[in-house]
Formats: structure tokens, sequence, C-alpha cells
């Protein structure tokens, strides 16, 4: 993995985000030897409510009446 020093990276940011991207991360070195880490960010493209059914082997009517008794027991 290359580090870059500090000026480096200001002079070619464009270039260096964009190696981050492809690589995955990139090294920043500063001035006085500090290392910082610069990797993208993974963007979702699914709503976090987005989640998968669930096979089971009951009926419709079977669900509603579970509802049904949830909303009695708890209101």
């Amino acid at each position: 993995m290359t580090v870059y020093s500090y000026s480096e990276a200001r002079e070619r940011l464009s270039s260096l985000l964009e190696k981050a991207f492809v690589d995955g991360q990139v090294r920043l070195k500063s001035r006085d030897g500090r290392i910082f880490v610069i990797r993208p960010e993974t963007s979702s493209k699914t709503s976090p409510l987005d989640v998968r059914s669930v096979k089971l082997p009951i009926s419709r009517a079977e669900m509603l009446e579970a509802i049904r008794e949830g909303r009695e027991r708890f209101s």
C-alpha cells in the first residue's frame, strides 16, 4: 500500500480519492509522522427496513388471529 505525504496528498487529492476507491484505502503521513487512513464509505442502496420475508408454515387466518391476540393483549 502506498503512503502519501501531506504535501503530495494536497496536490493530488482527486487522484488519491480515486485510488482509495479502487484499492479500498490509502494512507497519509502527516509532517509530524502520524499516519491516517482514508477509506471510501460503503453506500447501501437498500433501505434498512427492507428485510427478507420468513417462510412459515402458517395460514393467513392463523397470522391474522395472532395479530388480533397481540393487539388485544397490549391495548
